[in-house]
């Protein structure tokens, strides 16, 4: 059996189910048990044609569900599960649902850093908790600084086009995947679990996935 098993997360910033998936991931490999773990964010767009500057999420709104949309409500069973694992959502906060590109591009400059997990946290909290544009390049430094990112390499990375074709390319290859929504996770570059799963069913599905690899070595 591998001595480490690799789980690729394919994951939109601005989307709460993600947020969600990864506390509860989180959850079990913090209590041990399911081996060594390798993890890797793999970006996915939920928005893909938004403006690069992003769109006022009032706006955002009502062309998606009318007049009587409420921007500053969070959907109750949101908010019940992010309780459970210890998140406080705050939509009224939210000005603008950002186009997630540069930040998509800027986790993938943190892989290489070693601190790829941890700026995830960080995104998920200024867009979720603090309400800030995580599609803004002053807000993506400021993550990236929080996270021990050099601010001056971060601020020329995004305002460059470098990583631009790659992300994109990245994006457009998780359908031939077989990733139609997010959260979605692929284990040994094999087996798609999707959805914000329970610890449980995380666990049990991760044994499944080494007892399956195993057989194949």
């Amino acid at each position: 059996m591998a001595s480490f098993l690799k789980i690729e997360i394919f994951s939109d910033v601005i989307c709460p189910w993600c947020f969600i998936g990864k506390r509860r991931l989180d959850a079990v490999i913090e209590q041990g048990g399911v081996g060594e773990i390798e993890l890797e964010w793999r970006p996915y767009q939920l928005y893909p044609n938004l403006p690069s500057s992003g769109m006022a999420r009032v706006d955002f709104l009502r062309a998606r569900y009318g007049e009587s949309a409420d921007a500053s409500r969070t959907p109750e069973r949101i908010r019940l599960e992010a309780e459970e694992v210890g998140i406080t959502f705050d939509y009224a906060a939210v000005d603008r649902v950002p186009n997630t590109l540069s930040a998509h591009r800027l986790l993938a400059m943190s892989s290489e850093l070693g601190c790829q997990h941890e700026l995830a946290e960080t995104l998920f909290q200024a867009y979720f908790c603090d309400g800030s544009d995580v599609g803004n390049v002053d807000t993506l430094v400021n993550c990236a600084v929080a996270v021990g990112m050099n601010g001056g390499a971060v601020k020329s990375f995004l305002d460059s086009d470098e990583g631009v074709d790659r992300t994109l390319r990245e994006i457009a290859g998780t359908y031939d995947l077989g990733v139609v929504g997010v959260p979605c996770y692929r284990l040994g570059e094999t087996f798609l679990l999707p959805g914000a799963q329970t610890p449980d069913v995380m666990i049990q599905f991760i044994d499944r996935a080494r007892n399956r690899l195993a057989e194949t070595e």
